[in-house]
């Protein structure tokens, strides 16, 4: 079975004592593509070595996490600008609002979402959108300047089943990750009535590790341990969960 993983911040410190090991436990686990999340411009030179250590295998995406926004973000978003215009990129990401953590600067991520969103449309690529206590918020922005030109995964999505078909109809998938295996998290049963062609799997290691490794480093190679689970809930076969969601990936960020 191959699979891959639409969300890991593999260049991350928690990585720093194993980083090679890691990925190599997540290429033996059939997990052959690593989908690199961008945080700011301190995160770029890490994600890049990434990508030339292991070509193909770790695939990085240019963008600014709406928790690392604050008064500078002109100047974020210029680093950005000026990666995207220097070499490729598959996604634009990790972009979105965040109203779990601060507050504080809320018009400095509204600003920097839609900036980035208007890249994407720019550029033809998808987005990897992060909602935290912001899923409404997050679909009506998209909604605002969906001109047919964006595409994407909402990363980490908890929301209702209703919240999950209004961003299936705006044309993005619903990225599925550890979380699906916590008992109370109720994701069960709102991806019990979500077809598995609106589904990508990620870890959004080295946060949110799938149970039985809940509250320990999460990494890429227990993206088979969330598509177990997807399969439990659906009833198919693991290999059907593989193959589905793989081709979700590729049709969506274009990879293959």
């Amino acid at each position: 079975m191959q699979w891959i993983d639409t969300h890991a911040h593999l260049y991350g410190e928690d990585f720093s004592d194993d980083r090679t090991a890691t990925i190599e436990r997540a290429i033996q686990a059939g997990v052959y593509q690593l989908i690199l999340p961008n945080i700011d411009s301190q995160s770029i030179d890490g994600m890049l070595a990434l990508e030339r250590q292991f070509p193909g295998v770790c695939i990085p995406m240019m963008g600014v996490h709406p928790c690392y926004v604050n008064d500078n973000v002109d100047v974020e978003l210029g680093v950005v600008e000026s990666w995207l215009e220097q070499r490729s990129f598959k996604a634009i990401g990790e972009i979105g609002l965040d109203f779990y953590w601060d507050k504080t600067f809320t018009a400095q991520q509204y600003k920097a979402f839609r900036r980035q969103l208007d890249l994407a449309r720019q550029y033809g690529i998808p987005v990897a959108i992060h909602s935290r206590e912001s899923t409404r918020e997050c679909i009506d922005e998209v909604r605002a300047l969906q001109d047919g030109r964006l595409s994407g995964v909402f990363h980490c999505f908890g929301g209702t089943v209703e919240e999950a078909k209004e961003i299936i109809d705006l044309g993005f998938y619903l990225g599925i990750g550890g979380v699906v295996t916590f008992k109370k998290s109720g994701l069960d049963v709102t991806l019990a009535q979500i077809d598995l062609e609106h589904i990508v799997l990620e870890t959004d290691a080295p946060y949110l590790a799938p149970v039985p490794y809940r509250g320990k480093r999460n990494e890429s190679s227990y993206i088979p341990l969330i598509g177990e689970k997807i399969a439990d809930i659906k009833n198919l076969k693991i290999e059907d969960v593989a193959a589905i969601t793989t081709s979700n990936a590729l049709k969506l960020f274009k990879t293959n």
